[in-house]
């Protein structure tokens, strides 16, 4: 299933898109895609539907975040080997965890917002995992088990606020729109191998990262499990499993977002993005 949200900001309803690619509306059925519906037995539940008997949702309303009110948003960092060689960084020995404040949750096609003084705003496509059964301290064998299902991120970050500024990296990846999630929660059945996505991001039309995650060092399976030893992870929450290379930090010179530029972003099987940029006031 690819389960949505859609409408205005604030007051999304939950949907499903067809066989013809078209949104049907789940508002009667369940209340928001939000934690309660992304269980095991919540997704049993909508597998059983008669999509041709739902409502029809006409013309293109704005797509929201693909799950209401997650708990948690968390980010694996240097999670590419590659990626961390044009970073200047070495593959850590256990996974970096940060997080990135629920607040920065946006639509796939929202517009950004960079921070008024931004010089370093810079872009990542990854793939995301979305929780739909409580983990705690679960055996990797078991980990996907837990894994509603996958989505495409673009896990934006401030670099000079993330490695020049003392703390937490949480504070160059939590700036309002900095987390476009969708556009669609692709159930894990659909997905027939995580660590075998091709993903891609193009700006202004150039594609700048293009990569795949196979070349994870830390697969999603792995990630669930080793996460669940810390916090137990409860259905909705988010994890950003990070990038592969073609940040702007990398670059050389290094180049960053600036207002007007555009940017598409996309995992195969999970659907695309599209986003323009602006300044925040």
């Amino acid at each position: 299933m690819k389960l949505l949200r859609y409408g205005p900001k604030g007051k999304e309803k939950p949907g499903i898109l067809d066989k013809d690619g078209k949104i049907r509306s789940l508002h009667k059925v369940i209340a928001d895609l939000d934690g309660a519906a992304i269980t095991s037995a919540g997704l049993a539940k909508l597998k059983k539907l008669d999509l041709a008997k739902l409502p029809l949702v006409k013309g293109k309303p704005r797509i929201g975040a693909c799950v209401a009110n997650p708990q948690k948003f968390i980010a694996i960092g240097l999670n590419y080997s590659d990626h961390a060689a044009e970073s200047g960084m070495t593959v850590p020995p256990e996974p970096i965890v940060f997080t990135k404040q629920v607040s920065c949750v946006c639509g796939p096609n929202d517009t950004i917002t960079i921070p008024p003084k931004s010089e370093k705003s810079d872009w990542e496509v990854e793939l995301g995992v979305i929780i739909g059964r409580k983990a705690k301290n679960i055996k990797e064998a078991d980990a996907l088990k837990h894994v509603a299902g996958y989505c495409t991120i673009n896990d934006l970050s401030e670099r000079a606020f993330q490695t020049e500024r003392h703390g937490q990296w949480t504070k160059g990846k939590s700036y309002d729109t900095f987390g476009p999630i969708g556009p669609y929660l692709v159930t894990r059945d659909e997905v027939k191998d995580p660590q075998n996505l091709h993903m891609w991001l193009e700006l202004n039309g150039k594609r700048v990262q293009d990569g795949n995650t196979k070349t994870m060092v830390y697969g999603v399976a792995y990630l669930v499990a080793y996460l669940s030893q810390f916090f137990t992870l409860h259905p909705g929450d988010i994890i950003t499993t990070g990038t592969p290379p073609g940040v702007g930090m990398g670059m050389k010179p290094p180049q960053y977002l600036k207002p007007g530029d555009k940017m598409v972003i996309c995992i195969e099987g999970l659907g695309t993005q599209r986003q323009k940029v602006v300044r925040d006031k």
